[in-house]
């Protein structure tokens, strides 16, 4: 899928990777990811989902980490929670809030397929063993959008590979290299 990285990526990674700042840093994270997100939702449906966003985000936080402790690049482990919100979306009907179309599900599984079934994620189950052990709270469905949507905020066609869009408009294949002295301070929250 295609994402968006900068400074304020690798900042984040370094943030969430110091104990200290740890939780500043995530709360931040998950706050960001849930003011975008909902923000694409309906305005009617917005309140409703934001509960629901903010423990399916804390969550995938975890999930991020554990990618990079396993070797994977900063763009593919943030590219493995973006994936598993998008089947999240998918279960719930949310269709405005997906990045890619329902047809590239299975493509983007089986590329992480390896570290999904690891840690017994799937389409079904998004979070497999990163859900917290309350659980993630309840949010209506909306499963007969799915059938009408145009699915306006997805982006097909980039389902081969990550792809990333630097801050001058350019898109390539991987990462962008990551920036010296990166400062962990520059990341959302902190």
């Amino acid at each position: 899928m295609k994402l968006h990285q900068n400074v304020r990526h690798f900042a984040s990674r370094k943030a969430l990777e110091l104990p200290g700042v740890r939780s500043v840093a995530k709360k931040g994270l998950v706050d960001l990811h849930v003011r975008i997100f909902s923000g694409k939702a309906d305005e009617a449906r917005r309140e409703e989902r934001e509960p629901h966003l903010e423990d399916f985000f804390d969550a995938t936080m975890d999930m991020y980490l554990a990618a990079l402790q396993e070797g994977y690049s900063e763009a593919e482990a943030r590219e493995t929670t973006h994936i598993v919100a998008n089947f999240d979306f998918y279960n719930h009907g949310w269709a405005e809030m997906m990045e890619f179309p329902p047809s590239e599900l299975s493509d983007h599984y089986e590329r992480y397929e390896t570290f999904f079934d690891a840690h017994g994620v799937s389409v079904d189950d998004p979070l497999g063993e990163f859900r917290p052990a309350g659980g993630v709270a309840d949010a209506p469905a909306t499963p007969e959008r799915l059938d009408e949507a145009d699915f306006e905020h997805t982006e097909g066609g980039y389902a081969d590979d990550v792809y990333v869009e630097t801050e001058d408009g350019e898109i390539q294949r991987g990462d962008i290299e990551e920036p010296e002295d990166v400062d962990p301070s520059k990341s959302p929250g902190t």
